[in-house]
């Protein structure tokens, strides 16, 4: 089984770190411009053969924009629930979990992820049921991020953040009612931060195994973020503190 993947910054990061994966390249007739021909000096230096198509094929080919390029590929290898353990255990005293509670917007996994590379976060984790996971968009927006941070979707997130518990992780929610400044938290320790979705926020368990609860001040009159958003500032404000 494959899977597309598109645009210029996606295909790109996939021909850079796993060019055995794809089994076939479109580019759109036409098209010889700079970011183009970086796309396909790769393809030629893995011997990947360039199929040329129109952009009405291109555009019936995925749903979003393509950019005049598409890739078929294999799958990339899938990070399963078990592997979290051995994530965590590997990154010792360095592990930061990004852990999303009902994220339903690829475009929002897509950004979360691209911040969480960008962070060195040691695994994003996120709920199998009413939560996207990876596809075309989130690889899209994620331009290439989601080939390199593990994403594992758990059957119980509730016992999840228990299990980091145990392995000594201290576990952050984000929620606007709460007293204390995420700035004014200690997260220089092995950590895992949580977000719910925009609007609902966590799911009552979710909450109930925090060991904390912690927010963002905000000055405005916008009472919340986009999950996105929010989720960059959280993990570099921990990249920020264990710098320091």
């Amino acid at each position: 089984m494959t899977e597309k993947i598109f645009g210029i910054h996606a295909v790109q990061a996939v021909l850079s770190r796993s060019p055995e994966r794809v089994k076939n390249l479109y580019v759109q007739n036409g098209r010889a411009d700079k970011r183009l021909q970086e796309v396909l000096s790769l393809a030629s230096s893995s011997s990947i053969a360039v199929v040329q198509r129109p952009r009405d094929e291109l555009d019936k080919m995925v749903e979003g924009r393509h950019q005049g390029v598409i890739a078929q590929v294999e799958p990339a290898p899938e990070f399963r629930e078990k592997d979290l353990p051995d994530l965590v255990a590997a990154a010792g005293s360095a592990a930061l979990i990004l852990v999303l509670d009902g994220i339903t917007d690829p475009h929002n996994l897509g950004a979360c992820l691209r911040s969480a590379d960008a962070a060195g976060v040691t695994a994003v984790v996120a709920p199998r049921d009413n939560s996207v996971g990876l596809g075309a968009t989130v690889f899209k927006v994620a331009c290439g991020a989601a080939d390199v941070v593990p994403f594992i979707q758990v059957t119980n997130l509730a016992r999840s953040l228990q299990q980091m518990q145990q392995a000594g992780i201290w576990i952050v929610g984000m929620a606007g009612e709460a007293d204390t400044s995420l700035y004014d938290r200690d997260l220089s320790g092995p950590t895992a931060l949580v977000l719910g979705a925009e609007g609902a926020g966590m799911r009552r368990l979710t909450r109930e195994n925090c060991d904390y609860l912690a927010k963002l001040p905000m000055a405005g009159t916008v009472s919340s973020l986009n999950v996105s958003v929010a989720a960059g500032i959280c993990l570099f404000e921990v990249v920020r503190q264990r710098q320091k």
